[in-house]
């Protein structure tokens, strides 16, 4: 009885353990559903920023995966496909987020070699 009380709290420490990790300050962590609302907001700034800032005309298409980083408000690194009218191409994009002040900025943006 002891060694399976023993087991039983080692799965739920690993759990735990591994549960935290994908939640650690800093580190980064899959987005599960690239399709949110949010995250699609999130990716259509990027290429409106873009065009703002280059004089481009990329029209966005969709977020194919990204990842996100908490730090002192969130960073989104996102691969997402944007067309200049002709072809369509993926590109990289960070965007950093401070929701609770309604901040956001385009740190990087530029074609993904993928």
């Amino acid at each position: 009885m002891m060694r399976l009380q023993s087991l039983v709290f080692l799965f739920f420490l690993l759990i735990t353990v591994f549960s935290a990790a994908r939640s650690v300050p800093g580190g980064w962590s899959p987005i599960d559903n690239i399709k949110d609302p949010y995250i699609t907001e999130i990716a259509d700034y990027a290429v409106t920023e873009y065009d703002k800032r280059s004089g481009a005309k990329l029209k966005f298409q969709k977020v194919i995966k990204g990842e996100s980083q908490v730090v002192a408000g969130t960073n989104y690194h996102l691969t997402l496909s944007a067309t200049d009218g002709s072809a369509s191409t993926n590109y990289e994009a960070v965007v950093y987020v401070r929701e609770w002040q309604n901040f956001r900025n385009l740190t990087s943006f530029q074609p993904s070699h993928d």
